[in-house]
């Protein structure tokens, strides 16, 4: 079996994946709200924005996965996942 642990040993640490996108249909709609949550929280500064709350925040957020705005994808070299623009 090959793991990104074999890209380091080789030598090959440039060699990075591609994220991969997780259709909406695919995540819970509890974990969703709760992924949503913490991207928010983690990118919205609250300092910065103070007009909006968590939820409408959220509900934003939701918004623009549906409308194809943003996406959410998996970093297998990471194993962290993000909201980021639609290209």
């Amino acid at each position: 079996m090959y793991s990104a642990d074999d890209n380091v040993k080789s030598g090959n640490q440039g060699a990075a994946e591609e994220p991969v996108e997780i259709p909406l249909d695919r995540i819970n709609p509890d974990t969703l709200r709760n992924m949503i949550e913490e991207f928010v929280t983690r990118e919205w500064s609250e300092s910065a924005d103070t007009v909006f709350t968590l939820d409408e925040k959220v509900e934003q957020v939701l918004m623009q996965l549906k409308v194809n705005r943003v996406r959410i994808v998996f970093d297998g070299t990471t194993g962290t996942w993000n909201i980021i623009p639609c290209r």
